[in-house]
């Protein structure tokens, strides 16, 4: 972990580690609604991205800072990733691996296609005032949220998303370019559930999960029926009770993949 940086670790709980990882506005204030559910039994940490990281490998650094703050010690953690904090949490697993127990990757991906995308956000986002970014995302909600998240929730999102900082979204499109785990699949040593949304329209949520657990050795899928990509804020979603009914059967069976 950097000297000059301070990740802002908010821990809740008491039992084994889980660390929450957060997407592209890197706030970590968007898992309000799952962290005190997991912290019934876990001891569960969020932190805030660091926004002057321009390679994945400063981030992985920082994450496995975290978990060593969390649990020093301990035989890793629970780590789940939601977006790009699944793409950051896939690549902290394969540096290094002994730092994870369990993978959790909501709505992520082995590499953003198409790449044109990611360019021409970096230009927008470039371009645009950010105070605008607030009426973008207002304008995007429909697409970005599950149909049934309450309006207050969506308030809080843009409550929360407005911290978010255009240095940290320039420098996260910029290490998503440079992202590729598609050929070190089959090295991933955890357990994984892949969570995807099936009306994301973000990313292919289903296919690039789909595509992720038929290729990693001890990998999980399972669809959010119903859901968008920011669903993690959505009143159906417990990831308490997903990783209840999930860990137990996946650490028992290490060969186990595939299925929904």
């Amino acid at each position: 972990m950097s000297d000059d940086y301070d990740p802002r670790v908010s821990v809740l709980g008491a039992g084994d580690p889980v660390v929450l990882v957060p997407g592209m506005d890197g706030t970590g204030r968007l898992f309000y609604r799952q962290q005190p559910l997991l912290a019934r039994s876990y001891r569960v940490a969020t932190y805030a991205l660091r926004d002057s990281a321009r390679h994945m490998d400063a981030l992985v650094g920082d994450l496995a800072g975290v978990i060593d703050r969390l649990a020093p010690g301990a035989a890793g953690a629970i780590v789940i990733g939601e977006s790009f904090g699944g793409a950051l949490s896939l690549s902290l697993a394969l540096a290094v691996p002994e730092r994870v127990r369990a993978l959790v990757i909501v709505n992520s991906f082995a590499r953003f296609l198409p790449q044109t995308r990611l360019a021409l956000a970096r230009i927008g986002l470039g371009a645009i005032p950010w105070a605008m970014m607030q009426v973008v995302r207002r304008a995007t909600a429909f697409r970005m949220h599950s149909s049934h998240t309450h309006r207050d929730d969506v308030r809080q999102f843009l409550r929360l998303t407005a911290t978010a900082s255009r240095r940290g979204y320039l420098n996260r499109l910029a290490i998503l370019r440079e992202y590729d785990v598609r050929a070190r699949l089959t090295e991933l040593r955890p357990p994984v559930l892949f969570l995807a949304s099936d009306e994301d329209h973000l990313v292919p949520a289903v296919a690039q999960a789909r595509y992720m657990a038929e290729r990693t050795p001890r990998g999980r899928l399972r669809v959010l029926r119903g859901h968008g990509h920011v669903c993690l804020i959505a009143p159906d979603v417990d990831l308490h009770e997903l990783l209840a009914a999930w860990l137990p059967d996946a650490e028992a069976r290490p060969s186990a993949s595939g299925g929904e």
